[in-house]
């Protein structure tokens, strides 16, 4: 049964690679795979329940990684870039050019919620979050899936390492300073980091 599923997985991977998310049928991957249909959807309902599959990986990766330092901010990217590393061709098909929308849109929701547990977990004991931590979830996860979409679509020539330090220092200090300032009376409309 297992063998089964990870054939399937890896069938949809390797089309997507190939030919792009979109464009992959429940078919593609039931000959991809050398499976009978009754077989696929006795594992899957869809093309996309197996793709889904593949990312519930990063995601209980990424979940343990963030767990693993707690009051520690963005303790997930070093882990995850390491582990993007190591899954290059998986995370290419998943969130590069060639992935479906609905994979980076699932991904980003689920950093989302890491980047703001961990946001408001930094937080002064009986702070409230500042009004803009919303845009600040969605301004941080935007900059680390980018970085990571152009690290697995392209070889960017450095390590994990390199690309985490460049991730936290372009974050880490307007985060610092915003979670750090006592709030101040700003104009109606105005937006201050």
């Amino acid at each position: 049964m297992r063998r089964t599923r990870q054939a399937i997985q890896r069938a949809l991977v390797e089309l997507i690679l190939e030919k792009g998310y979109e464009a992959v049928t429940v078919t593609d991957v039931i000959e991809r795979a050398d499976i009978g249909r009754s077989t696929f959807y006795a594992h899957y309902t869809s093309k996309q329940e197996v793709l889904f599959g593949n990312l519930d990986r990063f995601t209980r990766f990424l979940r343990e990684a963030s767990a693993g330092s707690p009051g520690k901010l963005f303790s997930f990217s070093l882990a995850m870039f390491q582990h993007v590393h190591e899954q290059r061709t998986l995370l290419r098909a998943l969130i590069g050019r060639r992935g479906g929308t609905v994979v980076v849109a699932h991904a980003e929701k689920v950093l989302a919620g890491i980047v703001r547990g961990e946001l408001v977990a930094y937080l002064p004991e009986g702070a409230e979050p500042p009004p803009q931590l919303d845009l600040v979830v969605t301004a941080i996860v935007g900059a680390f899936m980018a970085l990571v979409r152009d690290w697995v679509e392209g070889d960017a020539g450095v390590g994990p390492e390199a690309l985490n330090d460049a991730f936290l220092a372009l974050v880490l200090p307007g985060v610092e300073a915003l979670l750090a300032r006592p709030p101040v009376e700003e104009p109606p409309g105005a937006f201050v980091l």
